[in-house]
């Protein structure tokens, strides 16, 4: 039934950690969104694909498991099958499938409903731990960002260890970490990507925490939210990323930006899906400039060599 994609299996690989570890933070509610998202991800790419004749690919495994690891565990589980039917349907199949699509369905189908329902998901999130029992009757919490802008910080060792609330997969700093590790050494994921995007998130917060534009410390502001889920993770993907090596600098550095952006001066507390299709929208152009680049390069040396 489905194309055999050794690149999607590995980033399965390390996502499941990070599943299983929000099943221990949230109880059922993983498992309740999961089965929907993967169900509708699923059947959507293969009705699409069914009319072409062709298998469904392991990237909409993938699809499906990063859409369901960025969702508040507190989601309506009809509001997460649309994310996910419009993600697939408008974020890769109508441009023909897998590996033609230019932005990341799975950022498509978030950002969709973030907009569309952006009262649910700013609000859904539940207190963290023991299966979900920490949290009575499924009560919503604030997510450290909020509580940062309040002025209220949370300890380090609950970012560190993920004890505390977000999306379903965005906390598990230590999975996070290795999962991205893991990508760069089996050179599934670009190390350029991953570092140029964190490296111009903490340096333009930093400055902006400097100057008293944020009132989030540098190291705060990266253990919260989703940046280092987004960096390892959806910049990455290698469909609709920056494929050049310069390209791919100048697309973390600008996904690390709007990231800032985002996050610090506007109406919304997160800026992860709207710096990913914006760094999607310009890495063709970043490609393009990089080609040139990496050209005048290798003709610098070549005249080089020659003298």
């Amino acid at each position: 039934m489905f194309q055999k994609q050794l690149m999607m299996r590995k980033m399965l690989y390390v996502l499941i950690p990070l599943y299983l570890f929000s099943i221990y933070l949230y109880g059922w509610r993983p498992l309740a969104v999961g089965a929907v998202v993967f169900f509708f991800g699923i059947m959507t790419e293969y009705l699409f694909m069914k009319q072409r004749k062709q298998k469904v690919s392991e990237a909409v495994l993938v699809t499906s498991m990063l859409y369901t690891l960025s969702l508040p565990p507190l989601v309506p589980l009809w509001i997460a099958a649309v994310g996910i039917v419009f993600g697939v349907l408008f974020g890769k199949s109508i441009y023909g499938g897998f590996g033609r699509n230019i932005f990341n369905p799975a950022i498509t189908g978030r950002l969709f409903i973030y907009v569309t329902f952006p009262t649910v998901m700013t609000g859904g999130w539940m207190v963290p731990g023991s299966f979900g029992k920490a949290a009575v009757d499924a009560v919503s919490t604030a997510t450290p960002l909020k509580e940062m802008s309040l002025g209220m910080f949370p300890s380090l060792g609950s970012l560190i260890t993920g004890i505390r609330p977000g999306a379903i997969g965005e906390s598990g700093v230590i999975l996070i970490v290795l999962g991205g590790l893991y990508l760069v050494y089996t050179k599934t994921a670009s190390w350029r990507i991953i570092l140029s995007t964190l490296l111009s998130f903490t340096v333009l917060q930093g400055i902006f925490y400097y100057f008293g534009f944020s009132p989030v410390p540098v190291l705060q502001s990266l253990l919260s939210g989703s940046i280092l889920f987004v960096a390892c993770f959806m910049a990455t993907d290698p469909v609709s990323a920056a494929k050049k090596k310069t390209g791919q600098l100048l697309y973390g550095i600008l996904i690390g930006s709007v990231f800032v952006l985002v996050r610090d001066f506007s109406l919304f507390p997160e800026g992860a899906s709207f710096a990913i299709l914006m760094g999607n929208t310009f890495a063709s152009l970043f490609d393009e400039w990089g080609g040139k680049l990496e050209k005048r390069k290798k003709a610098a040396v070549s005249k080089g060599a020659a003298k």
